[in-house]
């Protein structure tokens, strides 16, 4: 079964594509959260960030980057959001990996908020020894 994601970069559906390499394509989001709204997805139907090769990952920020740089200019918006979800409890809707360049406005609407927790520097260093590189 495929993805929207599949569907747009075979040209089953169509898309405004914005950038291509031989890793990622990038389109204008089609429910605009804010104009000028661009996701960036894998052309290989990885799920998640977990599941693609670190080229491909590379790949996605670098067209990220080149991406936010011509939003700004193209929009000025006064911040920029990359969202980038993985699996359901991490918000991921669509399961193909993709991340979001999403211009920003003060009071635009968008929230994203957590509740915040200090568990103290000595337990911050247990938690770093069990990811550290």
């Amino acid at each position: 079964m495929s993805t929207v994601f599949e569907k747009l970069l075979s040209g089953e559906w169509p898309s405004a594509r914005i950038y291509e390499d031989a890793h990622v394509f990038a389109f204008m989001d089609a429910g605009q959260v804010n104009e000028g709204h661009v996701i960036v997805a894998t052309k290989q139907p990885f799920e998640t960030l977990l599941d693609m090769d670190e080229d491909t990952a590379a790949a996605m920020m670098r067209a990220a980057w080149k991406i936010a740089r011509a939003v700004q200019a193209a929009f000025a918006p006064e911040g920029i959001t990359l969202l980038q979800s993985n699996k359901p409890a991490g918000w991921q809707t669509v399961p193909h990996a993709h991340l979001h360049v999403l211009p920003r406005y003060v009071n635009d609407g968008v929230e994203l908020t957590w509740p915040r927790k200090e568990p103290g520097i000595e337990r911050l260093r247990e938690l770093a020894a069990r990811i550290r590189l």
